[in-house]
């Protein structure tokens, strides 16, 4: 591995500026980034942050770039487009991209990159907004063993769970199988809660109860409580669109595998006619407002 002494972010968005922020904070390295939206630098700027007006100028300042970007396709721009990664002849040696991204692009990404001297590795997040601010991300990473331990003390800086899943490619595998049986619980939970409110129970009690027996988990805590039982849906935490890209995702994989997943390919459905009810942009859990309407 080369040797790292500078840093970039590329991505600056809703985690990416919390993930950025907590690199400046404990990372012990100068980090120079870039995004679109001018706010985010600004603010970042004040915790030390070295801007840079593009991803090509990040390239040519930094041994090591992190990206957090909401799409493969974003990805693919920043690393091949006008002005990107590739575009450079910096010190880059190292992209790491901790975006959710198709696995197939990932390990095409990761080749094109190779023959230009730069090693490409997924390290996509799971957990919500707080745990980007916390520091508590659980990280699952795609990549050589050797490519592993030399970012993971920067990855160390912004996650407290951080898994090397095997070869690159493996870690969107991981987080985007994570995601979809996430969406597939919250489904369910909204089924419960829908059933248990027209046959006269308490949703807040409901989830209570069930919180401690053997339908417990972080699905029924967080979005269960925090979300479906005061039926509050905000935009910026994770929107119904988001969940769509990464539930297709989890079915391409499916059909790539043979895998007929019928559950997945419902909850996906369901996802879909929220969104085009009005609620892309709302915290994913709404989709509740389309099962109890259809239920009268």
């Amino acid at each position: 591995m080369n040797t790292i002494e500078t840093l970039g972010f590329i991505g600056l968005g809703v985690m990416g500026e919390a993930m950025c922020a907590n690199l400046l904070r404990k990372g012990g390295l100068p980090v120079t980034g870039a995004d679109r939206m001018p706010e985010p630098v600004a603010r970042l700027a004040g915790l030390g942050l070295r801007p840079a007006a593009s991803p090509a100028q990040v390239a040519q300042a930094s041994d090591v770039i992190f990206l957090s970007l909401p799409s493969g396709v974003q990805v693919e721009e920043v690393c091949f487009g006008p002005d990107g990664i590739a575009t450079t002849g910096g010190r880059v040696h190292t992209v790491v991209d901790m975006s959710t991204s198709p696995v197939k692009l990932t390990r095409e990404i990761a080749e094109r990159l190779a023959t230009q001297g730069i090693t490409f590795m997924d390290a996509p997040v799971a957990r919500m907004r707080q745990a980007a601010k916390d520091g508590t991300l659980s990280i699952m990473v795609g990549g050589t063993a050797e490519d592993f331990e030399a970012v993971r003390p920067f990855l160390a800086t912004m996650g407290t769970d951080i898994t090397h899943c095997g070869p690159v490619g493996t870690g969107q595998v991981v987080k985007i199988l994570n995601n979809m049986v996430v969406f597939m619980t919250v489904h369910a939970l909204a089924e419960a809660l829908a059933i248990g409110r027209k046959a006269g129970v308490d949703g807040a009690l409901l989830f209570d109860v069930m919180s401690k027996g053997s339908a417990d988990s972080f699905a029924l805590r967080t979005p269960g409580q925090k979300a479906l039982v005061p039926d509050t849906f905000p935009e910026q935490t994770f929107p119904t669109d988001y969940a769509i890209k990464d539930i297709k995702l989890a079915l391409e994989l499916a059909q790539q595998a043979g895998i007929d997943a019928q559950a997945a390919t419902l909850t996906s459905g369901l996802l879909e006619a929220t969104s085009k009810a009005g609620y892309g942009k709302a915290y994913y859990p709404a989709m509740i407002r389309l099962i109890e309407a259809a239920n009268g």
